[in-house]
């Protein structure tokens, strides 16, 4: 049976999205009647579509008997995440000429990396590409030639925009086709405690770079668990992947087999079955309370506190982060993965991965099984790991033709309990995200990565308007103290809410010789940020007023992440009197700013950083 709060909360989400949800499904049923798009396109317009494609496939397209499929592609071979994508089109046309249906490349969008452009002007645009990959997505699907859909994304901005923008398409049937991380490099912790050397100016920047080198070392997704990492999660969790294709390393023979088992799947959804599950059923209210207990489960990125608002909001579904906040008192936490431990993503795979994850939250009732996926209805399929088929013997589940792949059950106990739990012996009995509350807004927490001791911090502040500022606090020796960082001036308006990951170290660094440190900040942390406390996202941000705009220096400052409290031990009275601490935001955005200014005028704190995407 379903968990009394899993469904109280899903209950309420169902209530309270019921117009804008039942506007989204007339859209979509709308756009389900016109079934042959091609068909009704003029000559000149068809002509365009086929213009550059071989005589077969023009023929295929002239016919309109057969699909075809559109390919939406964040391949750059910058970044490590995105290189394996290079090849996908060419597999994914190359199997399609096997069922006689076509492929093209509908579009490509941008996948910049938060790794490269940490503490940089960069950086400011990283939110912003979210909506400008979204858009790019629906563009790309505009034409109305096709059948069905295949996503090529993996990291932070990318999947999320990806898919609010292929929501908009809704109608089709959408996969997404996951690159995979890569192999294991040397251990988090050992990097992270390289980082922290090199902030006291104890190695030297060749160690430093030999040491993230050594980490981040050849093509796949960084290993940590991160925003990219969350992303694979929640993409399967919801049905969107293939069953356990997740972490499967790139350049494997079963990471080629499950995405070619993946094309496979779609079309014979598509020609033969016809039962291809469209994106909007798969995307329901339930999914993505599904999507928010395997966030929680597993102590997912902070980002997506931002991103599944979104996400849910363009499939017409209402969510709030008390949503979040009331799931997380109950969802317990099953896995440890750096941040959050020592344990890579690799090791979370090995240990049972997302099948035995999966198994154990619908044992308690922790995950609506009365959903729909792309392989079919239910989550009994997401239960079981896929294999390489190299025995005839063996009875294979959901396993067709070239692809060699079987599935067979997931592990019954988890290989390695100090990275993936069962849910009678969790690490803990809530969930890996808090919501905070008090006179100074609302934020959130990561608390799966913060230990007990550090999760109550009261103490000094001393106020900032950029990680510059407070790293050369640090190297001025100005806090070896008590102190909460307060950064202001950091939000979605003022600056389009960069990621502040470059605090880290710094503030492990005090944190590890015995200061009680934390960080209030209305910008982000990156889902890589761990151990040290920090309230991000705060809303209202600085520049519209919000009460962060009016610490002063050494007011008392309160963080207490078990009971959900942040706020200024200040009087209301004496907060009315203060003026506000405002600058207009920067007009030095790097290359960026004339876009990003744009995007200024159009969000706000709360709408966490995305127009339209508004709190409870």
């Amino acid at each position: 049976m379903l968990h009394p709060r899993i469904q109280e909360v899903t209950e309420r989400v169902i209530e309270r999205s019921k117009e804008t949800r039942q506007a989204y499904l007339e859209r979509i049923a709308h756009a389900k009647k016109q079934t042959r798009v091609r068909a009704g396109l003029g000559c000149g317009n068809i002509a365009h579509v086929m213009a550059a494609c071989s005589s077969d496939d023009k023929a295929r397209l002239k016919s309109d008997e057969q699909p075809n499929l559109a390919i939406i592609n964040a391949y750059n071979d910058m970044l490590s995440a995105h290189v394996p994508y290079k090849d996908y089109p060419e597999i994914i046309k190359s199997l399609a000429t096997k069922f006689d249906a076509t492929a093209q490349v509908a579009g490509g969008v941008p996948a910049m990396c938060d790794g490269v452009t940490q503490g940089r002007d960069g950086m400011e645009l990283s939110l912003f590409s979210r909506d400008v990959i979204a858009m790019s997505t629906a563009v790309s699907l505009s034409h109305d030639v096709f059948d069905g859909v295949f996503c090529l994304g993996v990291c932070d901005k990318i999947v999320p925009g990806l898919l609010i923008g292929a929501l908009s398409f809704g109608h089709l049937p959408t996969y997404f086709l996951p690159a995979g991380p890569m192999q294991s490099g040397i251990p988090n912790k050992e990097k992270a405690r390289v980082r922290q050397k090199f902030a006291q100016g104890l190695v030297s920047r060749e160690e430093l770079l030999e040491a993230e080198s050594a980490s981040y070392h050849s093509a796949g997704t960084c290993t940590f668990y991160g925003t990219a990492n969350s992303n694979q999660m929640l993409m399967e969790i919801m049905g969107l992947h293939l069953p356990g294709s997740s972490f499967i390393n790139p350049y494997t023979e079963l990471r080629d087999g499950l995405t070619g088992h993946a094309v496979e799947t779609m079309l014979k959804q598509l020609i033969e079955t016809k039962n291809a599950n469209c994106l909007a059923d798969v995307v329901s209210e339930k999914t993505i309370i599904n999507g928010l207990v395997g966030l929680l489960s597993t102590g997912g990125s902070t980002n997506h506190a931002i991103h599944l608002v979104a996400i849910a909001k363009a499939a017409g579904v209402i969510l709030t982060w008390k949503d979040m906040a009331d799931l997380s008192e109950v969802v317990p936490l099953l896995t440890r993965i750096y941040p959050n431990g020592s344990a890579d993503v690799n090791h979370f795979q090995a240990a049972g991965g997302m099948g035995f994850l999966m198994k154990q939250l619908l044992s308690k009732g922790y995950l609506h099984n009365d959903v729909k996926t792309i392989v079919g209805e239910g989550l009994e399929a997401y239960t079981t790991e896929p294999m390489l088929d190299k025995d005839s013997s063996v009875i294979m589940t959901n396993s067709t033709g070239p692809s060699k792949v079987k599935w067979v059950a997931c592990p019954e106990k988890s290989h390695d309990e100090e990275v993936l739990r069962p849910i009678d012996n969790p690490f803990s009995k809530q969930g890996g995200l808090q919501l905070l509350t008090g006179n100074l807004g609302k934020a959130v927490i990561k608390v799966s990565a913060v230990a007990e001791s550090h999760q109550v911090v009261s103490a000094p502040a001393k106020v900032f308007s950029s990680q510059g500022e407070l790293q050369e606090a640090y190297s001025r020796g100005e806090l070896n103290t008590d102190f909460i960082a307060v950064l202001k001036e950091q939000g979605p308006k003022a600056k389009g809410m960069p990621e502040l990951h470059k605090l880290t170290p710094v503030m492990a660094t005090l944190q590890d010789q015995g200061y009680k440190v934390a960080i209030v900040t209305d910008g982000r942390m990156s889902g890589a940020s761990g151990k040290v406390p920090a309230a991000i996202h705060l809303a209202p941000e600085a520049v519209e007023g919000g009460v962060i705009a009016k610490i002063h220096e050494g007011d008392l400052v309160t963080l207490d992440a078990p009971a959900g409290v942040l706020k200024v031990h200040v009087s209301d009275e004496e907060l009315a009197k203060r003026e506000l601490q405002l600058s207009q935001p920067s007009q030095t955005y790097g290359t960026g700013r004339e876009l990003f200014a744009g995007f200024r005028n159009i969000v706000s704190s709360a709408d966490l950083g995305a127009s339209a995407f508004g709190l409870e």
